[in-house]
């Protein structure tokens, strides 16, 4: 799924001649943090709660105060892990989308991002999902995915995330069409791996909300 797709036309942008006091109560209906602003279809940046707290002066106008963000942007045809990199990398809830020639097509948010990425055919199939922790230098997908086929197991899909402390480690986490870890897990024990984590699903059910945040939260999104 591609960006374009994830727009959220729920969510208006502002612009420069829009009091921040509509900027705020817009925040608040609406139940995020930022906005974009866009003059005559050019996005120009995005607006904080916290900037316009900080101004406290709600009769001022959104071109009144300093924006942020002019490069926090995904283009439309980027695909959403793309999105969620821009999205933790910067800390914001609402991606602005841009078109073919740099216009404004709408904004993006965590949620439905987030939203897609649960219903991605990988995170729907049944299976089970386990989580490594390596040196990066050591990484291979090739060999992980021979220890996987071992097992006459497949990867459905793969995410791979830094170590928050410590740089040079990262976290693999794999979904494999498998709904019992056991072996897969054991032979990776037999080659030295570590597993942080695993997600065990039942046979023929989705993976429910309350792993998929403790999924979310290893991968520190």
């Amino acid at each position: 799924m591609i960006a374009e797709e994830l727009i959220n036309h729920m969510i208006p942008p502002l612009k420069p001649t829009d009091s921040i006091n509509k900027g705020l109560t817009w925040m608040e209906e609406l139940r995020v943090n930022q906005l974009p602003v866009v003059d005559n279809g050019e996005y120009i940046g995005l607006i904080g709660e916290d900037i316009i707290y900080k101004y406290n002066n709600q009769n001022a106008l959104i071109k009144d105060l300093q924006l942020f963000g002019q490069d926090i942007f995904v283009s439309y045809y980027q695909h959403f892990y793309d999105v969620l990199k821009v999205a933790d990398t910067y800390g914001v809830d609402v991606i602005p989308v841009l078109g073919e020639e740099n216009n404004f097509l709408g904004v993006v948010t965590m949620n439905d991002t987030l939203s897609a990425f649960a219903k991605s055919t990988a995170m729907k199939e049944p299976g089970s999902i386990f989580v490594l922790w390596m040196d990066q230098r050591d990484y291979s997908l090739t060999e992980i995915s021979r220890l996987v086929e071992s097992n006459n197991a497949k990867i459905l899909s793969t995410y791979i995330a830094t170590d928050n402390q410590d740089p040079s480690k990262i976290n693999v986490t794999i979904k494999v069409d498998k709904t019992d870890l056991a072996r897969i897990i054991s032979t990776f024990e037999r080659f030295s791996y570590r597993i942080i984590a695993k997600f065990q699903a039942a046979e023929n059910q989705e993976i429910d909300k309350e792993r998929l945040d403790i999924l979310f939260r290893y991968l520190d999104l």
